[in-house]
């Protein structure tokens, strides 16, 4: 009442004093401002009208695409959060049909960038789902921030304030923040990365990576303590061909032709002196990196393992990027479809597969083609067997077999040194077996779901699971119950690697991030995020300073552990890359793919460029590919470089990809 009377004033005052252009004004302005009112009213009453979101974003789509080509790819940017929350808010208010039709009308905008998302959300049938699914929930809770330049952004603030959009402005406020950046448009190849969950991505991989890791090497490995053997021998030898070679100057003068054969051996031992010289040099690269303690109790080396190791190292071939390694390519044969995964043990000795039929095969490579009776298969690299030959000696099979999965076996991996394998299966379960007795020693249970990955830690006795319950696991070998259970991942635990030191492992997920957890307190303490799709595999540098990962698109990423950013992304793959292998000295790394391929990489030289500081998004801090090795139709399941530097790899034969 206060309102009118105090109109009343103003417009008898108005009057009176002869403005009556100013008296119009207001009418209009009060007529303006009651239209409003019932406008309001009106919308009020087609909040429920379903078909708003479809006409919204399609003008908004239409809009975006016939923008100009220059600020084109930073509009279109806006349509994924818009599309996403469209769907879901037609979820929640009931429209399913709706929403379906929504969603099948303009999903194909986002299929490229988003197919893994759209798989999920494709799922959700009620609003119930999206409390359920971790995705939706974590979409609906946090808020998208984009990257535009100050000319893009002005653009659709303008278009927003012409068509008044309601339901897309409704969306953009509550859902999306802006980064606005002066100056021109950021790069059509940046689109992936400037499109981001605040709160769970790179905010939250901000204030994780802020702890320390200490990446360096084992106090008193095994390793080096060998390496100190090695060193301490090989002066010996030194010493004593010096002495010798003395004594051989004194007898120079006694007799020509005797001098000249001693001058003879005296050059051949300098150049095994040198070879020596070249072993200590590579071994030394990974010497350089700190020693740290370690937090687990470590078991004893048996002193016949230690000599075995001793052997290696004396005769460890040095590699680099003009000296790549000889590969020696195991091929399953026949395996119908059924093999799932494969691994090969530390020497090469052992290969292994597991089966969709629950079944797990090691074959010894010492015993193939022994007997003369059997017809022996060829692999791309000549020499391996496949299960072609399932009838040798009257019967007698090939490989041992152990049976006791209830499931398809997803994973296969052998102790360090071949004593035991472990294996993992859609059963939920891993099971411990020793390849001496042939038999199943423990079944380990306490995972929900199946378990997609087991990794026995680099001295043994300890491992770590990943499974589709997003946990990874630690385990020992005499305890049934898992020592840590490590969780945070948003989506299925598809691959986990242990460090050098025992004191980390790497977690690689469906949720496109690679973690690093603390074995000691099981907290993550670094999160690696720069993939597109799921990560499938990873690889610990010798130093234990970096980190290679690679995805479903076939894309590899270097990580500095210290600092947690990405060293260089490495791409040449076409397919997912399955498994990832660094050499010994870790100047290479290798890489197997489903697009039959293995490829080795330079590491060496982008790990000086990073410690020079000299790279900056420029093309020296990509890795160089040094070679491609192709199969003839063999998708690449596991790598193994040996103590020797000779790399082994394994596949199945794959008739439809050729």
């Amino acid at each position: 009442m206060e309102d009118e009377e105090m109109e009343k004033k103003v417009q008898q005052y108005l009057q009176r004093k002869g403005f009556r252009l100013t008296e119009l004004a207001l009418q209009e302005e009060r007529n303006r401002l009651s239209t409003s009112a019932i406008s309001d009213v009106t919308l009020a009453r087609s909040d429920n009208d379903p078909g708003r979101y479809h006409d919204g974003y399609g003008r908004l789509r239409t809009w975006a695409y016939s923008s100009l080509d220059q600020y084109k790819h930073e509009l279109l940017r806006v349509l994924y959060p818009v599309f996403i929350h469209c769907f879901m808010d037609l979820v929640a208010g009931g429209h399913v049909q709706e929403a379906r039709s929504f969603f099948q009308t303009f999903r194909e905008d986002h299929e490229v960038m988003r197919s893994r998302d759209l798989q999920k959300l494709e799922g959700v049938l009620s609003p119930s789902h999206l409390e359920e699914m971790e995705l939706a929930r974590s979409l609906r809770q946090n808020k998208f921030k984009i990257k535009l330049c100050e000319y893009s952004y002005e653009l659709l603030l303008q278009y927003l304030q012409k068509t008044q959009a309601l339901v897309v402005l409704g969306v953009i406020n509550e859902h999306i923040t802006f980064e606005v950046s002066p100056g021109q448009p950021s790069l059509i190849s940046d689109d992936a990365d400037v499109v981001a969950l605040i709160g769970t991505s790179k905010d939250l991989a901000k204030q994780i990576n802020q702890k320390e890791v200490h990446w360096g090497l084992l106090e008193d490995s095994v390793e080096e303590r060998m390496e100190k053997a090695l060193a301490e021998s090989d002066k010996i030898e030194a010493e004593n061909k010096d002495a010798s070679a003395e004594e051989n100057k004194k007898r120079n003068a006694e007799g020509g032709k005797q001098g000249a054969s001693l001058n003879k051996k005296s050059k051949k031992d300098k150049l095994v002196g040198a070879t020596g010289k070249n072993v200590k040099t590579e071994t030394s690269m990974v010497s350089v990196a700190p020693r740290v303690k370690p937090e687990l109790t470590l078991p004893t080396t048996p002193v016949e393992v230690e000599q075995s190791i001793l052997e290696d190292l004396r005769n460890r071939a040095q590699l680099n990027s003009l000296a790549l390694p000889s590969v020696s390519f195991y091929t399953f044969l026949n395996t119908h479809n059924g093999l799932n995964c494969s691994s090969i043990s530390h020497d090469g000795s052992l290969v292994v597969g597991g089966f969709s039929d629950s079944s797990v095969k090691v074959w010894d490579m010492s015993k193939i083609g022994q007997p003369a009776k059997t017809s022996s298969s060829q692999g791309e690299n000549g020499s391996s067997q496949g299960e072609r030959m399932t009838i040798l000696d009257e019967g007698k099979k090939p490989y041992t077999l152990f049976q006791g999965h209830s499931g398809p076996v997803y994973s296969a991996a052998f102790s360090p040194f071949g004593d035991f394998l472990l294996s993992s299966s859609s059963d939920s379960t891993i099971r411990l077996w020793s390849t001496k007795l042939n038999a199943n020693l423990v079944c380990y249970k306490g995972h929900n779901y199946p378990v997609w990955d087991a990794q026995f830690s680099p001295v043994g006795h300890y491992f770590a699971s990943a499974s589709h319950d997003r946990t990874a696991r630690i385990w020992s070998m005499d305890k049934i119950q898992p020592l840590r259970i490590m969780a945070g991942h948003l989506s299925d635990v598809d691959c986990v690697q242990w460090h050098v030191n025992c004191n980390y492992i790497a977690t690689g997920s469906s949720d496109k991030t690679v973690r690093l957890w603390d074995v000691q307190s099981g907290e993550c303490i670094r999160m690696f995020i720069g993939h597109r799709s799921m990560v499938l595999s990873l690889a610990m540098s010798p130093d234990g300073r970096y980190m290679a990962s690679g995805d479903e698109d076939g894309t590899i990423m270097m990580w500095d552990l210290s600092t947690g950013r990405c060293v260089s992304p490495l791409l040449g793959h076409s397919s997912c890359v399955w498994t990832l292998a660094f050499s010994c000295e870790g100047a290479l790394l290798a890489s197997g793919s489903a697009d039959c391929t293995v490829k080795l990489w330079d590491v060496a030289s982008s790990t000086k460029a990073l410690k020079t500081e000299e790279t900056k998004a420029s093309t020296a801090s990509r890795l160089r590919l040094l070679k491609a090795l192709p199969t003839k139709s063999t998708p690449v399941y596991s790598l193994r470089f040996s103590r020797r530097n000779l790399l082994f790899a394994s596949g199945a034969l794959s008739l439809n990809s050729s």
